[in-house]
């Protein structure tokens, strides 16, 4: 039996409402040195996660989705910088993040139902500036699939915090090696 899911709208967005009460769940009471830990260079904290995941709120995927369903191939979306958390974080707590990130995503998800969009089209097209042709629906899969990764991404590094603390049972959490 596979565990493979068609796209539905729906419950792509059940899982994009419930991210951030999952970070907040997660990160909210919680001291500073669980959401700065990082894997090492060039790795992200939790702190950084969330930053990263308002970047996409302000500047991906409901821009996207407008050019798909506005523009269609005949304009490539604006690359996304996948870095801008470092500069626009910076000085800010993590309990502005969550807020931010809060409502970000409250005020996206309702421009996307307002758009009513129709199963015929999560067919329509845009122009990924690396990936090249991509349909609506990829985008708001991925979108899901994204929140997700990261998700699991804050867990792995939280729980590598304490991997020199939990002795021979490290050979049995394979959240520990784990780095993707």
């Amino acid at each position: 039996m596979s565990s493979k899911m068609d796209f539905q709208l729906d419950r792509t967005v059940e899982i994009l409402r419930s991210t951030p009460a999952t970070l907040r769940a997660l990160l909210a009471d919680v001291s500073d040195p669980w959401i700065r830990c990082d894997e090492g260079p060039d790795s992200w904290s939790p702190f950084d996660v969330v930053g990263h995941l308002i970047h996409g709120e302000r500047t991906d995927w409901i821009a996207r989705t407008r050019i798909i369903l506005e523009e269609g191939e005949s304009r490539t979306f604006t690359p996304f910088d996948r870095f801008a958390q470092f500069q626009d974080s910076r000085g800010k707590t993590l309990a502005e993040l969550l807020d931010t990130f809060e409502a970000l995503r409250e005020e996206n998800l309702g421009i996307l139902e307002g758009m009513k969009l129709q199963p015929d089209q999560m067919e329509l097209t845009g122009m990924h500036p690396e990936l090249g042709r991509v349909t609506l629906r990829q985008l708001l899969a991925t979108w899901m699939v994204h929140d997700l990764g990261h998700i699991a991404q804050v867990a792995r590094v939280m729980a590598k915090g304490y991997s020199d603390q939990v002795g021979p049972w490290g050979a049995y959490l394979s959240v520990l090696k784990d780095r993707t």
